[in-house]
């Protein structure tokens, strides 16, 4: 990997940036602290999962499946953001290789519920546990009462118009949680 000074600017580089439209206030601090963050939360998982041939889709639909069993086809793409045909190769496969099982609703049954098997479920637990490995250890670099300020930052980060049933009872758990 090239030796990058991110704290180092020359003059060429700097008058060919864009001029910002808040008079230059951007936070390149923590968008960059973000991009480096994300990529190694999710380089843990990525390594594991190329053993089975998976990518990052993968690691998405099976977590929201493990995490919300029965999960609709449909809500799973409102909250993946993605397209059917998107959806419909990576399904296949984890259906096809037994990670997940999907079922007929009870009262609807054009419903498509998704349902991960013991295998799925032993998948994501292992990559949750890297990613939660990960997080522990910068957790472990903060006051005990700072991990609630990084919660609160997060999901300040997500869109609140954002319909995504999943997010909705996510936030509804942690107001429950909160509550308790």
């Amino acid at each position: 990997m090239p030796d990058i000074n991110f704290a180092a600017s020359s003059p060429d580089v700097a008058e060919s940036r864009p001029a910002a439209s808040d008079g230059g206030n951007l936070r390149w601090d923590i968008i960059e602290l973000l991009f480096f963050a994300y990529r190694d939360f999710v380089g843990d998982p990525d390594q594991e999962l190329e053993a089975f041939g998976f990518g990052r889709a993968h690691h998405r639909v099976m977590h929201f499946v493990y995490r919300y069993p029965g999960l609709k086809v449909a809500d799973l793409l409102d909250v993946l953001r993605i397209t059917k045909q998107s959806l419909g190769r990576v399904l296949k496969q984890l259906l096809d290789e037994g990670y997940i099982v999907q079922k007929t609703g009870d009262n609807d049954r054009r419903q498509r519920l998704l349902y991960a098997t013991p295998k799925g479920e032993a998948l994501v637990q292992k990559l949750a546990g890297l990613q939660t490995t990960r997080i522990t250890r910068a957790l472990a670099e903060l006051a005990p009462q700072d991990a609630e300020i990084v919660k609160r930052f997060l999901r300040a980060m997500i869109d609140r118009d954002d319909p995504d049933k999943v997010l909705e009872t996510i936030f509804a758990s942690v107001n429950h949680d909160a509550k308790e």
